[in-house]
C-alpha cells in the first residue's frame, strides 16, 4: 500500500450538475479501499450555498484551500464554454500545475483548465458537442475531439458525463495500477477500460441488434482466450459475419478496432499479471497473446510509457507468492 494517501481536491460551483460532482468523488472517495489510497475534499468556487443544477442546495464544502496542497485537482465540469471562470481558482490551477500537480477537467471542465492555459500546445477532449467550441475559443488546443479521455502529462481531459468514469479510472490505473482501478471499477459495475471513442455516441444512441448479442458473447470468449493468435477473419468467422459487416459492426459496438480491442484487453491483462503474479516476462508475454517479450515491451510503452519490469517494481506491493 502507498504510505500516504493522494491528496485529491474537487472543485463545485453555482449551478454543477449533481452528476458530474459525484463521478470523481465515486472514484476517489467511496469505498472501503479508497480512503487508504486518497483523501478527497470538495471546495467551493463561489459563496455556498450553491444551487445545483436541478434546484436544490448544497453547502458545507470547504474554501480553495484545500487546493493549494493537493495532489489532484479535478474541476468535473463548468457552467457554460463561453463563461470565464473565476481568475482565483484560474491562478491557483496554474500554479498548483507548475509545481507538479494532476490537473482534471471532466466535461466542461476542459473549458476551465483552457482558460487557464492548462491546454496550450496539448491534446485535450471535451463533450461532443463542445468540442468545436474549445477548438474555436482557444485555438492553441489540439482538441481530440473522438476520445473518451486524453493524458497530456499531468492534465487529463475527458468528454461527457460517463467518460468522467474512464479518465478518473484511467489516473488511478496509472497512479496506483490495475488492480486498485479494477477493484473500483467492480464496485462500481463498469468497466475498468473503455477502449473505445465517443464518435459511438454522436448523433443517436446504438440500437441493440442480434449481431451485437453475438459479439458481446464472443468479446466475453476472447477475453478469456487472449493467449490464442486471433485475427479479424478468425473473430467474423466465429461470429458467423462476412469480414466487411464484422468490421462494421465491431466499430459500432466497442467504438475501436479489433486490433485495438486485442491490444487494450492484452494490456490489462498484462498488468494484472505483472501485478498478482510473480510469472517470468516471457510467459506474460506468451499469455497475454503477444507472442514475444519484444511486442510485449512496446506495447507497454506506447500505453502506459514504461516497461513491464517497471511496472512490476512499481506495484509489487500488489503481488501475491
Amino acid at each position: 500500500m502507498h504510505p500516504q494517501p493522494l491528496q485529491v481536491a474537487i472543485v463545485a460551483f453555482q449551478g454543477i450538475s449533481p452528476f458530474h460532482l459525484a463521478v470523481p468523488s465515486v472514484v476517489f472517495a467511496e469505498g472501503p479501499h479508497n480512503k487508504s489510497l486518497f483523501e478527497v475534499s470538495i471546495c467551493s468556487a463561489e459563496p455556498q450555498p450553491l444551487t445545483c443544477s436541478l434546484g436544490y442546495q448544497l453547502s458545507g464544502f470547504a474554501d480553495l484551500t484545500p487546493l493549494q496542497y493537493a495532489d489532484v485537482i479535478v474541476v468535473p465540469s463548468w457552467r457554460s464554454p463561453d463563461e470565464q471562470p473565476p481568475e482565483v481558482l484560474l491562478d491557483i490551477l496554474r500554479q498548483r500545475a507548475k509545481q507538479g500537480a494532476t490537473i482534471v477537467g471532466l466535461c466542461l471542465g476542459a473549458f476551465v483548465l483552457a482558460a487557464a492555459g492548462l491546454l496550450d500546445e496539448k491534446q485535450a477532449t471535451t463533450h461532443w458537442e463542445c468540442a468545436d467550441e474549445l477548438q474555436r475559443l482557444y485555438p492553441k488546443v489540439q482538441v481530440m475531439a473522438d476520445l473518451l479521455y486524453v493524458e497530456s502529462g499531468r492534465v487529463l481531459t475527458s468528454a461527457g458525463t460517463a467518460a468522467g468514469l474512464d479518465a478518473c479510472l484511467a489516473f488511478v490505473r496509472s497512479r496506483l495500477g490495475a488492480t486498485s482501478a479494477n477493484r473500483i471499477a467492480r464496485r462500481l459495475v463498469i468497466p475498468p477500460h473503455r477502449d473505445g471513442g465517443q464518435a459511438q455516441y454522436i448523433e443517436h444512441p446504438l440500437s441493440q441488434t442480434a449481431g451485437h448479442d453475438r459479439l458481446s458473447l464472443l468479446l466475453q470468449t476472447v477475453r478469456g482466450q487472449l493467449e490464442k493468435p486471433h485475427t479479424l477473419d478468425s473473430l467474423a468467422s466465429a461470429a458467423a459475419m462476412s469480414r466487411r459487416s464484422f468490421t462494421r459492426q465491431f466499430r459500432q459496438f466497442t467504438g475501436t478496432t479489433v486490433t485495438n480491442w486485442l491490444i487494450a484487453e492484452r494490456l490489462n491483462l498484462a498488468q494484472q499479471l505483472l501485478e498478482h503474479t510473480l510469472q517470468p516476462i516471457e510467459r506474460v508475454a506468451e499469455l497475454t497473446g503477444f507472442g514475444s517479450v519484444e511486442s510485449l515491451r512496446h506495447h507497454f510503452r506506447l500505453r502506459f510509457k514504461t516497461s513491464p519490469q517497471q511496472w512490476r517494481r512499481v506495484f509489487t506491493s500488489t503481488i501475491r507468492v
